[in-house]
Order: C-alpha cells, then structure tokens, then sequence
C-alpha cells in the first residue's frame, strides 16, 4: 500500500459508505489499485465472499458493493469485524468471516482489543495487496469516551500512516442541520496526532443553491485550516443500497406497478437485496396488518432473530392478515428468515438464532420445520429453480428453469414435514452436489420459500417476474463515482489519491 484515504463522519449517516463507494469507483476509472476497508462495521446485511483460509466468511454488504465498485473481488480482510445486532443490548460477533461466540458474550471493552488485533491483521494484507486503500470510520471520530477502543476510526488510522501517505475526508449531513458545527467540533476533539491527516471537509446531503454557504465554508478553514472541498447534492435516487435503515421508494416506482408489500420486523436483514425489485415495482414496507391491503405480493425478508419476529408479527395481527392473503391464492414470498415463518414449526434449543426456545408454531403456509444449531451455514453460487414450477398457476411459474447467483447466510436447517414438501430450488457447490434450498406450496403454487439470498438482483429474474429490469449496479457505481469528481473536482481527488 502506498496510499490511504481515511473517510470519516461527522455522524453516522453522514455519508461515509456512499463517499467511500464513489472514491473506489472513481480511482478504479483512474486505473488504480484500490481496495476497500472497514474494520467494524455493524449491520445486518452482510454477504459471502472468499476467506483468507480458503474458505468463505461474511462481510457487511457496504464492503462488498464498494469492492465492487473498486472491480476487485470481495474478500473478508476488507471487513474483519462483523457486529450483528440480535437484540437492543446484544450483537453476534463475526471475526475475519466467522461467528466468534465466546466474543460474543464479551463486553465491548473487554473484547476491542481481540477484534483490534484481527483488524489489524486483515489490514495489513489487504494493504500487502493493493496499492491504494480507501477506509471507511464507523459512527464518528470524535467519540472521546471511546477513544482509547477506537480501533475502527483512530488507530486504522494510524495503521495506515504507518505505511504510507495517509490523508482522511470528513463528510457532514448537512440536510440535518448544524453541519458547521458538526466538522468543526469533530475536528477540535480529533487526536492532535492525527488532525494533519485531515486533507478536507465534504458536505453531503444538500438541497438548495450551494452558493449560499458562503461564508461558512470560508470561516470554517479560517477556525481549522482545512478546506471544504465539495458539496455533495441531496441524491436519493442513486441505485446502491443504503448501509442501514429501510430503503426509500423511488418516485417512479412509486406512481405505479406490482404493488409489493415487505414486512418489515424488528430484526429485518439482508434488506439491500430489494434495491433493485424497489426501482421496478410499488414496494411498500409495512408494519401493521391493514397496510397489507391492497397488496399483489407480500414478502417477509430475512431475520436475525427468526422468533422474536414471529412473536412480533403475532403482536401485530400481521399473521393473520399474510395467512389470509395466501389462502385466497394470492403470492406470498418468504426468504431465508421468511421461509422459516411460513413453515409448520421452529425450535431454538440452544439459542443460536438469538434466544433459546423449545418448538414454536410458524405461519403454517408450507409443511416444513427448521430448527437453529451451529455452525452458520455460509454458502454462495448458482441456484437453479426446477423445471416444475412451470406447472404452478401465478407468479412463480415464471421462475421455471432459471438460474441466477445467489448466497446463504443461516444458522436454520429446514427440512419437509414427513416428506410433504417437494423442493423446487436447488443450490450447487463447487462438487457439483445439490442441496435443496426452496419450496413452493399453498393453494395454487403461490406460496414460495427461499433459504437464499439475492434473487431479484439478477436482471433476468426481475425481467421474468415484472417484465422489466432496474439500472445496472454498474451503472449505479459510475453514477455516483460521476456525481464525486462533479462536487470534489477531478484534480483534488487526484491529489487526495497520489503516494
């Protein structure tokens, strides 16, 4: 590694993971070997990518698409600390890909110094490989009752300095309000070692003439020293998925279209692989059962805590009201976490989901069971839907044949009640072995379970299902890579960039 470009924010959701998605697109255009990192991120939309033991890991999706967007294969040393949130108090810890349980069960404090030092070590190899590497912070790095623990904003920081030309952004929400005093607060509490990294502030989110700033940005290098080195408009149509949070409706799949109805639980995950179905149909995402009228589909996503959310639903009413919706043959969806609601029973013994129980009722929509145990399956390549469902009335005979790429990230093991359930996805390894991962069931074929990920973000599958497909994610990246050197200029990106 000969170069570093730290982004920091001035808050979380400042913009951080869009920024550094733009930069790795941008120095890729340029020619350059770039990488993303991220030593921590938390969030549960994670993907499988290849492990440094040659096996697989998961990595928070945010590093994956900027690997992307950088045109480099993912791989866990851009992401080696994974935090899943299972509960308000508790995350699942993922170390370099893997579920680390006895980190788990660790205090924050108590464990920082562990995941520091994996941090650390993927670091230093993503580093031995690519010559330039654009890191992402986490939250914000002028947390000072964290500061000794900050491995993620701080001592990253520091790792790269040590290696060689480092130079870090600061990106401020200015939609929010206070964004002046959000950088130049940052700034003060910066460690007095690490503020001559600071190359520049970056406003994002911003709505209006920008001419209007002024003075601010003027005043605020008076006060620090440091420039403002572009403002970034407000941009909600710019086709990746956000790092958390539910996605937003674009307004032109809003006016019209299939109107689509996701669940929307407590403990969502994996949400970013309906960036794509949002642009092309009328996604909406619900929480109470009279918001499901009027619903063509509805979908339950997947879950990090599978049980917590069918209790959660229950409360809701929502049960009754997707039960009803399937047995007046209309299409329901469930994926991963969602197939295992729509089947007869689950049972947690040893609380791997999140919360130990003994066998609970599901929706009662496909003859199946799961039941929760370690280890966590991890899992990516081609599934294959059965020629059979051709035979299906609905939706879903068009899925007949069709392979697409797609992942698994579970713990559950589902299985069919008595042999009732004939699968019609199957998943395939490297062995050529094929291991059923979907099944179809109801009163016409229109109740559909996946235990993967990842199917309406393949073109020909959303081209099957809805007769049209969204903007390519390719495009999306240069998109916003175009959208970064329009507000920051090519000539500081280049400088932010050079060794």
């Amino acid at each position: 590694m000969k170069t570093a470009v730290m982004v920091w924010g001035a808050s979380s959701g400042a913009g951080k993971s869009l920024l550094a998605t733009a930069l790795c697109r941008w120095a890729a255009r340029q020619g350059l070997d770039v990488a993303p990192f991220k030593a921590q991120n938390m969030s549960n939309n994670a993907r499988v990518v290849p492990a440094p033991d040659g096996g697989v890991g998961e990595i928070g999706s945010a590093q994956y698409f900027q690997a992307l967007a950088a045109r480099v294969a993912p791989h866990v040393d851009m992401n080696p600390v994974l935090l899943k949130p299972e509960r308000d108090t508790a995350s699942q810890v993922v170390v370099q890909g893997r579920v680390a349980r006895a980190l788990s069960s660790q205090g924050w404090r108590e464990r920082s110094a562990a995941l520091a030092a994996a941090a650390r070590e993927s670091f230093a190899r993503l580093g031995g490989r690519h010559g330039l590497v654009v890191i992402e912070g986490a939250g914000s790095p002028a947390e000072i009752n964290l500061a000794p623990q900050d491995y993620v904003n701080l001592d990253t920081a520091r790792w790269a300095r040590e290696r060689g030309a480092c130079r870090a952004l600061l990106v401020a929400d200015i939609d929010r309000g206070g964004a002046f005093a959000h950088l130049h607060g940052t700034w003060a509490l910066l460690p007095d070692d690490l503020r001559p990294l600071l190359a520049g502030f970056v406003l994002n989110k911003f709505r209006g003439d920008a001419a209007l700033l002024a003075p601010g940005p003027q005043q605020l290098e008076a006060l620090t020293g440091v420039p403002t080195l572009g403002v970034l408009p407000m941009r909600r149509d710019h086709g990746l998925p956000e790092e958390d949070g539910l996605i937003a409706a674009p307004a032109a799949a809003a006016a019209g279209g299939l109107r689509i109805a996701i669940v929307a639980g407590p403990h969502l995950s994996n949400l970013d692989e309906f960036q794509a179905l949002q642009a092309t149909a009328a996604v909406r995402w619900v929480r109470r059962a009279d918001e499901l009228d009027g619903a063509d589909w509805v979908l339950l996503p997947g879950s990090k805590q599978v049980s917590g959310d069918l209790d959660w639903l229950r409360a809701q009413g929502l049960d009754r009201a997707i039960v009803r919706h399937a047995r007046e043959g209309r299409p329901v969806l469930g994926i991963c976490g969602g197939l295992q609601m729509l089947g007869q029973g689950l049972s947690d013994p040893d609380g791997v989901d999140g919360q130990a129980h003994g066998p609970r009722p599901g929706l009662g929509l496909l003859p199946l069971e799961t039941r929760y145990a370690a280890p966590k399956r991890l899992h990516a390549g081609t599934m294959a839907f059965d020629a059979a469902l051709a035979e299906v009335d609905g939706p879903w005979r068009a899925l007949a044949g069709r392979h697409w790429p797609g992942y698994e990230i579970r713990c559950g093991r589902t299985a069919a009640v008595d042999g009732d359930a004939q699968p019609v996805l199957w998943a395939s390894d490297d062995a050529g072995r094929h291991a059923p991962v979907g099944w179809c069931g109801g009163p016409r074929g229109n109740v559909l379970g996946l235990a993967a990920h990842g199917l309406f973000e393949d073109a020909g599958i959303l081209q099957a299902l809805l007769g049209r497909a969204a903007r390519s994610l390719d495009d999306s990246l240069d998109g916003v890579a175009g959208l970064l050197e329009d507000a920051l200029g090519a000539a500081a990106l280049r400088r932010l960039c050079r060794a």
